[in-house]
C-alpha cells in the first residue's frame, strides 16, 4: 500500500502589509517548498487569528486581500496546493470547541503569549487578566484545530511557535485517548534555523514594530528612495568597506547569486562608494520584485478573482477533508442523529469496551515513606518519589488533577515507555470522568 504524501501546513496571519523581510524569510522559501515532490501543501489566511489583535473591519478586509495577492504574485499555484481562508471552513471553529472540551486549562495558562500578557500586567500593578481576551487565551486551541482538521504531518514555524505545535499534539492525543481511536495525526514542528532575516533601514531586524521596513511592492521610485536611506558608515569612496555586518550588503546577498555576491564583496574591499553600492542593491532587488509587483497590482485590481480562488479552495477542502472528518468526530463524541437510536442502545453501549480509566493509588512502603502512582490497567504511567507525610502526597495528586502542577515539575518519574503527553491525556480523561460524576450527582 502506497504511503500518502506528507501534509505540510502553513498559516499566514492577515495583518499589515508584507515587506522585504517577510518575502525573504517566509514567503519565498515556503513557495519553493510547495513544489517539493510527494508533499501535499496547505496554505491558509489566518483571518480568525488576526481578530485577536485587530478590531478594524476595513483593515482586516484590506489586509486579507493584500496578503492573498502577495502569495499569488510571488508564485503560489492554487491549482497545485491548497490555498484557502480560515474563516471559510466552519469545521475549524467547530473542532476548536471539541478540542476545548479536552484541553487542560493548566496547559493554556503556560502559553507564551498569555504568560507575557500576565507578566506585563503584574509589572504595571494590574490584575493578572486585565485586558486579556478569551481569544488570546484560547489562541493555541484554534491553532490546534487549524492543524488537526487536515491531519497535517509537519508545520514549519519559528522557535517561538514550537510550544503551540506541542499543544496541538497534546490536545489531539487527549481526544484520541478519551474517545478510544486515533482520529488525529500528531503533528511535528519544523524549525529552520537557517531562515534568512533582513536588516531594516536602521540596521536592526526589519520589523513593523521598529518602523524600519521596506514594503515588498513599494513603487519603483519609493523602493529606490528607501534603499538609498539605509544606514551606512562615513567611509569615503576608495576606502575599503566591511561586508560583514553591513545591512546594505546583507540585503544584496538575499537577492543575489553566489557569483554576484562574491563580486559585490570584492567591490566592498575595493572601496566602492556608498552611492554606487546602493544603486547596485536597488537594481538587484528591483530586478526580482518588478515582475511580482506587476502581477500583484493586476491581482488587487480584481478582488473578485481572489475571492473566487479562496472560496474554491475552501469548498474543495471541506468536501474532501473537513466535512467527512467532522462527521466522524460528531459521532465519536455523541452528537448523533437521534432517529438512528435503537431500543436498548444505551444499555448496549455501557458494555462496549473502553480504554481503562487511569487511577491514582496512594500507599506506604516499608521505609515508612508515602508514595503514589498513576496506573492505567496494569501499566504504571507515573511513579512518585517518597513523601514524609500522606498529606504531601495527596496535595501533589490534587495539583496534578487540577493542572496547577506540571507533570515535568512533579516529584515523580514516568513509567517505562510512557511520555508526558500520554500521562496528560490520562489525567484529562480522569478529569472528564470526575466532572461527569459530579454533574450526575448534581442532577440526582
Amino acid at each position: 500500500m502506497s504511503q500518502r504524501p506528507a501534509r505540510i501546513l502553513t498559516g499566514i496571519t492577515t495583518s499589515g502589509t508584507p515587506h522585504l523581510g517577510n518575502y525573504v524569510g517566509a514567503i519565498r522559501p515556503a513557495i519553493a517548498a510547495s513544489r517539493a515532490p510527494n508533499t501535499d501543501s496547505f496554505y491558509f489566511l489566518a483571518d480568525l487569528h488576526s481578530l485577536i489583535k485587530a478590531q478594524d473591519p476595513a483593515r482586516t478586509q484590506r489586509s486579507t486581500l493584500e496578503i492573498a495577492a502577495t502569495w499569488l504574485a510571488a508564485g503560489l499555484q492554487p491549482d497545485k496546493v491548497w490555498f484557502y481562508r480560515q474563516s471559510d471552513i466552519p469545521e475549524i471553529t467547530e473542532l476548536t470547541w471539541l478540542l476545548t472540551c479536552v484541553a487542560g486549562k493548566g496547559i493554556l495558562n503556560r502559553a507564551h503569549a498569555y504568560k507575557a500578557a500576565v507578566d506585563r500586567n503584574r509589572a504595571d500593578g494590574e490584575d493578572d487578566d486585565a485586558g486579556v481576551t478569551a481569544g488570546l487565551f484560547m489562541y493555541p486551541v484554534l491553532m490546534a484545530a487549524d492543524i488537526l482538521i487536515f491531519n497535517a504531518d509537519k508545520v514549519p514555524v519559528g522557535r517561538d511557535q514550537v510550544q503551540h505545535i506541542e499543544m496541538a499534539r497534546d490536545f489531539g492525543q487527549r481526544f484520541n485517548h478519551v474517545y478510544g481511536r486515533d482520529y488525529f495525526t500528531l503533528p511535528e514542528a519544523v524549525v529552520d534555523d537557517n531562515v534568512a532575516t533582513l536588516p531594516g533601514l536602521d540596521g536592526r531586524k526589519m520589523s513593523k514594530s521598529y518602523g524600519n521596513t521596506i514594503p515588498l511592492f513599494a513603487p519603483t521610485g519609493e523602493l529606490k528612495k528607501l534603499v538609498f536611506s539605509i544606514l551606512t558608515d562615513s567611509r569615503a569612496p576608495g576606502e575599503p568597506k566591511d561586508a560583514e555586518g553591513s545591512p546594505l550588503f546583507q540585503l544584496y546577498q538575499a537577492f543575489a547569486s553566489k557569483e554576484e555576491t562574491a563580486a559585490f564583496a570584492q567591490a566592498y574591499a575595493d572601496g566602492i562608494g556608498w552611492g554606487d553600492a546602493k544603486q547596485q542593491v536597488f537594481a538587484r532587488v528591483e530586478r526580482e520584485i518588478a515582475p511580482m509587483r506587476e502581477r500583484y497590482l493586476a491581482l488587487v485590481a480584481r478582488p473578485g478573482d481572489i475571492e473566487d480562488t479562496l472560496r474554491d479552495g475552501a469548498r474543495r477542502l471541506r468536501e474532501e477533508y473537513a466535512t467527512p472528518l467532522l462527521a466522524q468526530l460528531r459521532e465519536a463524541v455523541g452528537l448523533r442523529d437521534l432517529s438512528n437510536m435503537q431500543l436498548g442502545a444505551m444499555e448496549a453501549e455501557s458494555t462496549v469496551d473502553k480504554p481503562p480509566l487511569a487511577t491514582f493509588k496512594q500507599y506506604r512502603e516499608g521505609d515508612g515513606k508515602f508514595y503514589f502512582k498513576l496506573v492505567e490497567g496494569d501499566r504504571v504511567l507515573l511513579q512518585s518519589a517518597a513523601f514524609d507525610a500522606p498529606r504531601d502526597a495527596g496535595q501533589a495528586i490534587a495539583a496534578l488533577k487540577r493542572g496547577t502542577l506540571a507533570i515535568a515539575d512533579a516529584p515523580a518519574a514516568l513509567g517505562d515507555g510512557v511520555d508526558v503527553a500520554q500521562v496528560q491525556a490520562a489525567l484529562d480523561a480522569l478529569s472528564v470522568a470526575d466532572a461527569d460524576k459530579a454533574a450526575k450527582a448534581g442532577v440526582a
